[in-house]
């Protein structure tokens, strides 16, 4: 049987697959917040048990927080392992809802028609995408389209504290040829993506302390050293004029974009003038000498989050503080080592501090690397070219400025490297009230992840 009469498995079965969705989205699966721990294995149970129905050997599987789903079924072809994750985040404020957002419904609007609810978007509507491709495959051929595992969390909405144990202790179970991820989105809003680079991530908070205590500054000031100027001498010390970071060191294990890549975000065409006249912005900053592309998806960074100290409450109080905080982020590409970067931060940032000072580190130094696929895998192109057969315009390899911590997992702790696929849109509000999925999203996802699976497959 052909893939066209998947496709046309899955036209036919969308209203189906919509009150399936609709099903799961029920569940207030909202994974940081106790109360809702029951809900959390609810909707593992109601995964398990639809898993089953298409001839997975599935179980929720328990942890010291909330259930694993795990699934295998299929056979032959190269073996692929799907992630995605059945927590939500909370709904607060309520009041800004315009319906209950574990009551979802379809909705008109000027754009088209939504999937309205909490997780319509992240991550439960994607998630389904990929369920409902197995199902159309299923009810066609009588079988999966080739060796799968489905793995799906229920923490990631709380920072995942037992996914890293869970998939050590189950590595040999979870190891596949290639993980995919449908936690995505689109291109600005049209263009269909596979996310090749994910920036990492490491940070630091310190308090830099000059006197005993808050002083008089009629008394001290001119005298006494004010910890706020050596705070933000060494800040603005961070960045020479041309955008680049200062601390030594910082991009010896950055690598070049291949001009093959750059050739390709290019031809995106991406307007960075709108990308920031919708923050209020219209200047481009960073390294002068980069794209704008490259510096939010494939060059470092070195970010100061939060600066604080003295007296900032209402009207004036002329105190010269005896302390001045800082909280300074660090995105990576390539092969930056957070633990590297960190070191030599507080090297760097040591070496500035004169006498009758003294810094004080608030954490300890940790952080995640970036992820860089290896799109040399015929996977890729493969998968690439399925998006571009779906969406009628041609599917780009993308990188993200974020970090999306799974896939670095899949690649240190399971020696695999991942595919990102996804179909949310910028205005799914994600994270926010009304958080909505666009139908044409999950229909021409289920139908993306078909022809995904029969290239791979």
């Amino acid at each position: 049987m052909s893939l066209d009469a998947v496709l046309a498995r899955i036209d036919a079965d969308l209203p189906a697959s919509l009150d399936r969705l609709m099903e799961v989205l029920r569940i207030p699966s909202i994974s940081t917040d106790p109360a809702y721990k029951g809900d959390c294995a609810k909707a593992a149970d109601w995964l398990v048990e639809d898993l089953r129905s298409l001839g997975f050997d599935a179980a929720s599987r328990p942890t010291p927080g909330h259930p694993m789903v795990v699934a295998h079924g299929g056979t032959g072809g190269r073996h692929l392992l799907f992630y995605g994750h059945y927590d939500v985040q909370p709904v607060d404020p309520l009041e800004l809802w315009a319906r209950d957002p574990f009551d979802p419904a379809i909705e008109d609007t000027a754009k088209g028609k939504v999937i309205r609810a909490r997780g319509s978007s992240d991550d439960k509507g994607q998630l389904m995408t990929f369920l409902e491709a197995c199902r159309a495959w299923k009810a066609v051929h009588g079988t999966l389209p080739c060796k799968l595992t489905i793995f799906l969390e229920g923490e990631e909405e709380s920072g995942s504290p037992s996914l890293i144990p869970f998939m050590e202790e189950n590595a040999d179970e979870l190891r596949a040829d290639l993980a995919l991820i449908c936690d995505t989105g689109l291109f600005e809003d049209a263009v269909p993506a596979i996310t090749t680079m994910l920036r990492g991530l490491c940070k630091a908070e310190f308090t830099i302390r000059a006197a005993s205590r808050d002083l008089h500054s009629g008394m001290y000031g001119g005298l006494a050293r004010n910890p706020i100027h050596v705070l933000t001498r060494l800040l603005s010390g961070l960045h020479d004029d041309q955008g680049r970071v200062q601390v030594p060191g910082f991009y010896d294990d950055v690598a070049e974009l291949p001009d093959a890549l750059r050739s390709q975000w290019q031809a995106l065409a991406f307007d960075h003038g709108k990308y920031l006249g919708d923050v209020g912005l219209s200047l481009p900053a960073g390294e002068v000498d980069r794209t704008p592309l490259e510096m939010i998806w494939s060059r470092p960074t070195a970010e100061v989050n939060g600066i604080w100290g003295g007296y900032t409450g209402a009207g004036f109080k002329t105190v010269l503080p005896g302390e001045a905080h800082a909280k300074v982020s660090f995105r990576l590409v390539s092969k930056q080592d957070p633990e590297k970067v960190l070191k030599s931060f507080r090297a760097w940032a040591e070496a500035q501090i004169p006498g009758d000072c003294e810094i004080i580190w608030h954490d300890g130094i940790e952080g995640s690397p970036a992820s860089v696929m290896e799109i040399d895998d015929p996977a890729f192109e493969a998968a690439r070219q399925a998006l571009t057969d779906e969406w009628g315009r041609s599917a780009a390899f993308v990188g993200s400025g974020g970090s999306i911590p799974i896939a670095g997992y899949f690649k240190t702790v399971l020696g695999m490297d991942a595919m990102l696929i996804g179909f949310g849109r910028d205005d799914d509000q994600i994270h926010s009230p009304n958080e909505k999925y666009d139908l044409d999203c999950f229909h021409k996802g289920i139908r993306s992840w078909a022809r995904v699976l029969a290239r791979l497959a």
